[in-house]
């Protein structure tokens, strides 16, 4: 599957086919949970009444009122010990604290037991097959027994009484006949002292009248409720919907996602097969969105590498041409040379072509270091005024005819000219400015600095032509000469200001260009963070 849609669904599919699972087995413990207490709510009082009607008799009268219920009910009734019920500790316990515990045997039979007598752990028990039916007759005919020994004001009393003592699980009253819910047929059966089963108004309850002879009261006993278990079909079903909600809502809001990742993988496969331009629409800060910005910055970075990679190609082909040229030409010339001054001439043009290509190959080297990612910077106070000092020392004695000179130096602080920066690439930034500066001017080059409390500055002028304006934004680009044979006849190959932008970039600085108002050249300028760690408050 390789659909994202597909997965996700899938994978809620098998988790709510086991919620499921799991919910009908949780269903059918709840279920007979369920089943024993309504059991019991129905059986709990009729049982305690025979238990304590049982309790003052001997054991002649216990043997015998049993048999003439157990007849009365149509269920077998008998008196055993609870040590030989084979009950287990928990249903004893149960019993001990006054429950009446049910017991299923079978789909719609359960044996009920209560305790008679706690000192002789008497148990009475029976055999109900229809239990809710069984137990509304034996309960009418024990409440009758009970409530024929007190007057008739006092019947609705002792009623209350019963219901609260034996907690019955059913409601039941003494009402008029008059009062009944009953057709005249039923009337008439509750008035000659027989026992009804009326079905209740919502159709799914039982009420039992009794009628009580030589007296005006009418025994209502119910709504007794048929115990519904939860159908796991509708689990089912309910599952079924839900699932089915679920896979449309999932489905609309993958769509969009996967037809974003779509965009994505077309625009990988055109970047594989030559088409670099190749974007993605970068749209939503979700994690879509954010992958689409960083596919199309690999893109960019990709597609800058290797049109520098061709640049450099290209630039190292013709660079290389011309020294490996005049080394060509006076290798043939030494082998003509008739003197031995003529062929010491030719080799020292020779060595003076190795040493530019050596140049060449170490510009190349170093930019190409640069471009592909920070090099290992370790940043130290450098002292601009020691810097300046070096490089005029190093560089001053590559063309007589131009001075280089120390120009405006400003600094703010009392505690000397220092910044931070990494030593020798700062060192070969400043060397590169300098020489390219050397490489144009008339007569003078001036080196200036400002250190301010955050920034500071470094200018590089002179006394040159100077650069176009409409040139300032080509000048860094490598390779890049504005004068081609000038700037070859001076030794440049167009990568130095390229290597000082870079080395500027990773000090989290800038590399500027303007026109010298001192010297009317070209001033071009270095600014960065004092400190490094305030650099990302510029």
């Amino acid at each position: 599957m390789n659909s994202i849609f597909l997965r996700i669904y899938g994978g809620m599919l098998v988790t709510l086919v086991v919620v499921a699972l799991l919910g009908v087995f949780t269903i059918h413990q709840v279920n007979e949970v369920r089943s024993d207490q309504y059991r019991e709510s129905l059986a709990r009082g009729t049982f305690r009444l025979m238990a304590d009607n049982l309790q003052p008799m001997n054991e002649v009268e216990r043997r015998r009122a049993v048999v003439l219920w157990g007849r009365l009910l149509g269920i077998p009734l008998e008196l055993q010990p609870m040590d030989g019920s084979g009950l287990d500790s928990s249903a004893r316990n149960r019993l001990l604290r006054g429950q009446v515990l049910v017991e299923q045997t079978g789909p719609h039979a359960a044996r009920v037991y209560s305790l008679v007598s706690l000192g002789q752990r008497l148990l009475l028990t029976g055999e109900v097959e229809q239990i809710s039916e069984q137990l509304a007759r034996a309960t009418v005919y024990l409440l009758m027994d009970e409530l024929v020994r007190f007057p008739v004001n006092e019947q609705p009393q002792r009623l209350a009484s019963l219901k609260e003592n034996k907690q019955f699980g059913f409601d039941m009253r003494l009402i008029p006949l008059k009062d009944a819910n009953l057709d005249v047929d039923q009337r008439r059966r509750v008035d000659e002292g027989d026992t009804v089963m009326a079905l209740g108004k919502d159709g799914d309850s039982i009420r039992v009248f009794s009628g009580m002879v030589d007296t005006p009261w009418v025994l209502e006993m119910g709504p007794l409720h048929q115990m519904n278990p939860y159908p796991p079909q509708m689990l089912v079903l309910i599952g079924f919907l839900g699932l089915t909600l679920i896979g449309l809502t999932v489905y609309f809001l993958v769509r969009h996602l996967e037809h974003r990742l779509m965009g994505l993988e077309s625009a990988a496969t055109d970047i594989a097969q030559g088409k670099l331009d190749a974007r993605v629409p970068a749209r939503g800060a979700d994690s879509v969105g954010r992958l689409a910005a960083a596919f199309n910055g690999m893109a960019e970075q990709l597609q800058r590498l290797l049109s520098l990679q061709r640049e450099l190609i290209r630039a190292v082909s013709h660079e290389l041409r011309t020294p490996v040229a005049r080394l060509r030409f006076g290798l043939e010339m030494i082998a003509d040379a008739e003197t031995e001054t003529a062929r010491r001439k030719y080799m020292d043009g020779m060595d003076s072509d190795i040493q530019e290509l050596d140049k060449l190959v170490d510009e190349m080297l170093t930019y190409a270091r640069l471009e592909q990612g920070s090099p290992a910077l370790h940043f130290q106070r450098v002292d601009l005024d020691a810097l300046f000092d070096q490089v005029i020392a190093e560089l001053s004695h590559l063309r007589a005819n131009v001075r280089i000179e120390r120009g405006l130096c400003l600094n703010v602080g009392s505690d000397g000219a220092w910044v931070e920066a990494e030593p020798r690439y700062l060192h070969r930034a400043l060397q590169n400015l300098v020489s390219n500066a050397m490489r144009h001017a008339e007569s003078r080059v001036q080196l200036n600095y400002q250190i301010g409390h955050k920034r500071c500055r470094i200018d590089v002028e002179d006394d040159g032509p100077g650069v176009p304006e409409n040139q300032w934004e080509k000048i860094f680009k490598p390779f890049m000469r504005l004068d081609d044979s000038r700037t070859r006849a001076s030794g440049g190959h167009g990568l130095g200001l390229s290597i000082v932008r870079r080395i500027i970039y990773w000090h989290a600085g800038r590399a500027q260009i303007g026109r010298s108002e001192a010297l009317g050249g070209a001033r071009f300028s270095l600014v960065w963070p004092r400190r490094q760690s305030e650099a990302e408050t510029l």
